[in-house]
């Protein structure tokens, strides 16, 4: 009988239907092309057995000066700077308290202290350290308030509730002993107020409201009512970083990873910083720190009131200058097109800043003008801050219904899969769109919310050298590709992940990996054909030999029918044929990893080559 192989193209197409596309592939998940071949992605693992609170959306990374590696996270709860394994919480403070501003007050039989500070200017899920406390003379010691505590819940503007703990996190309960008020000498170190987990859309740019109050009118410590973004650049051995619509803040290396960040304005030495931002930038060469979105001044002092089309840029080498003066180079720049700055990244030689809708490239030029700013492209908007990324080809962004490229011009890239894509995109929570890199294997890509979803939950992937699309489901909030880390990282479910390591999920088996096929059929479907033999061509990449996957045939008479499974065949290292009965017009080839078998297929991965079917015709009817 006559074998014919089927060697399909690289990429999935969706903007057909399954059938036009005959010869390349339909579906897939967790999968992508290398040189032409469809295989298994890489695994991954936790990078530390800690975990973070909140949902991390920021991950930066720099080296210091004695070669110390960190790392930045910025979530909706708080900010993190790791060093190993371990996460220091440098959260900004919002206000301390004065000694015995707060009091407190307990109820026998409960664990909830009910906590008493005027104007505390909290909301709930804030976080509060107290020290100097006394014991209410029960069981809530003065251990057990002298910590940090999450705030529970907001009963008016000068009460809320806090969950009694011991030192280890243990829930606690009072007994009748405990009617103190704690008071010895208290004092109240609030964090900045936490961000929502969600994107709010009514309180975007043209609605009227913005991130707090009416657009940009929320302060630099207290900005509560959207989505909280975080941006983070190194100056140097140090830290600035911006949580969208706030304030701008700075880690300083040399003080320690117990010292937490504070406002950059309130630094000594600062003039003119401003006090609340969209983003954080820093140029490259000429070592200027650069704020977007930045609150104007008005005379010597800003106003606090973000105006969205605002650069400011301090003077260069010194990030707390920012008063322009003819003996320096800070100053200002404001951009027309669009209404909102959306986001920015460094490109080669120029930073690219996005509007809603338009792109601008800002270079160094030196004094007098330091930054020359020039539109770009309109009309090629950005869909969120963080869906633009600089990989080793150029720079990519997802629009608004559409994927570019710039490289010296800007390029609208022809997708596969666009319908499939933005039709299962959750618009209302675009804002989370994550773009990233994996130089390793030439390709960028996005995270995005799924059209049944509220939180990242899919992902599309364009390998530039090859111009072939994948896609599939995973949740990855926020990534660093390798360079400055061994791995490229990604953040999940709290914690951080290693990618492109082994071929599992966190030592589990890697579940509902696939490709498959569009349609083929012989003589464009005028006759039946019969398939008789499976020759399948296959590596796996393991030190193991139990690798192991499914190679399902399906078939169908006309593009009209469901597509059924004829048969599903274990193939392993040492396959040499399968032997099947399958009479159709149509078929389609999946193959999928069979992971229920954890001892032998979990840290296995696969690589397609040529197979081969014995296919013949067999009749009209």
């Amino acid at each position: 009988m006559p074998l014919s192989k089927f060697v399909f193209r690289p990429g999935i197409m969706r903007e057909g239907t399954d059938y036009d596309n005959e010869g390349g592939w339909f579906d897939g998940n967790l999968v992508r092309f290398k040189a032409g071949r469809a295989e298994k992605i890489g695994g991954w693992r936790k990078d530390s057995s800690y975990s973070f609170l909140g949902t991390c959306r920021e991950l930066s990374s720099w080296v210091a000066l004695d070669g110390s590696k960190y790392l930045g996270l910025g979530t909706n709860k708080k900010y993190y700077i790791q060093d190993g394994e371990v996460f220091y919480d440098v959260t900004p403070l919002r206000v301390t308290t004065g000694a015995n501003e707060i009091s407190f007050a307990a109820a026998n039989g409960s664990n909830i202290l009910t906590v008493t500070d005027n104007a505390h200017g909290a909301v709930q899920g804030d976080f509060v350290t107290y020290s100097g406390c006394a014991s209410l003379g029960g069981v809530i010691v003065a251990t057990a308030l002298n910590q940090e505590y999450e705030i529970a819940t907001i009963t008016s503007a000068n009460v809320y509730t806090i969950l009694a703990k011991d030192t280890a996190g243990d829930s606690l309960t009072a007994n009748g002993s405990d009617n103190g008020n704690g008071q010895g000498t208290i004092i109240g170190k609030y964090q900045i107020n936490i961000g929502l987990d969600e994107y709010v859309s009514s309180t975007g740019w043209g609605a009227g409201l913005w991130g707090a109050g009416s657009f940009g009118s929320a302060t630099a410590l207290s900005f509560t009512n959207q989505l909280r973004l975080w941006s983070a650049d190194n100056f140097g051995e140090d830290l600035v970083s911006c949580a969208r619509n706030g304030g701008v803040f700075y880690w300083k290396k040399s003080d320690g990873l117990t010292t937490r960040a504070v406002l950059l304005s309130s630094k000594t030495g600062a003039n003119q910083v401003p006090t609340i931002g969209l983003q954080t930038i820093v140029s490259e060469k000429d070592r200027h720190l650069i704020v977007l979105g930045a609150d104007p001044l008005s005379g010597d002092t800003r106003t606090g009131v973000i105006d969205p089309m605002l650069i400011a840029f301090s003077d260069q080498e010194n990030e707390l200058e920012f008063e322009p003066r003819t003996t320096n180079t800070a100053g200002s720049l404001r951009l027309s097109e669009g209404s909102t700055i959306v986001g920015s990244v460094k490109a080669r030689q120029e930073i690219l800043v996005w509007t809603d809708t338009a792109l601008y490239s800002m270079q160094f030029t030196g004094p007098p003008f330091t930054f020359s700013i020039n539109l770009i492209n309109n009309n090629t908007g950005l869909i969120a801050p963080n869906a633009a990324v600089t990989s080793s080809a150029g720079v990519y962004w997802m629009g608004y219904d559409s994927f570019y490229s710039y490289n010296g011009s800007v390029q609208k890239i022809p997708c596969s899969v666009l319908s499939y894509v933005f039709d299962n995109l959750n618009v209302s929570q675009s804002y989370k769109i994550l773009a990233f890199t994996n130089n390793r294997f030439n390709e960028v890509g996005w995270f995005y919310v799924s059209s049944d979803a509220t939180e990242i939950d899919s992902y599309v992937t364009y390998n530039y050298a090859e111009k072939s699309w994948s896609y599939g489901v995973l949740s990855r909030t926020a990534w660093l590709d390798s360079g400055t880390v061994s791995y490229p990282r990604g953040t999940s479910s709290n914690y951080i992940y290693e990618h492109e390591f082994g071929y599992d999920d966190d030592g589990s088996p890697m579940t509902n990996v696939f490709i498959e096929s569009s349609d083929f059929d012989i003589g464009d479907g005028e006759q039946f054909a019969f398939i008789s033999r499976i020759i399948p061509d296959l590596r796996f990449v393991s030190n193991s030999s139990a690798g192991a996957v499914n190679m399902v045939l399906k078939t169908r008479n006309a593009p009209g029918d469901t597509l059924v499974t004829n048969s599903t065949n274990v193939i392993t290292s040492t396959t040499s044929q399968k032997f099947v009965r399958a009479r159709a017009r149509q078929a389609a080839v999946r193959i999928e990893s069979d992971d229920d078998d954890t001892s032998s297929n979990s840290s296995v991965g696969w690589r397609l080559g040529a197979t081969r079917l014995d296919v013949r015709p067999d009749g009209r009817r």
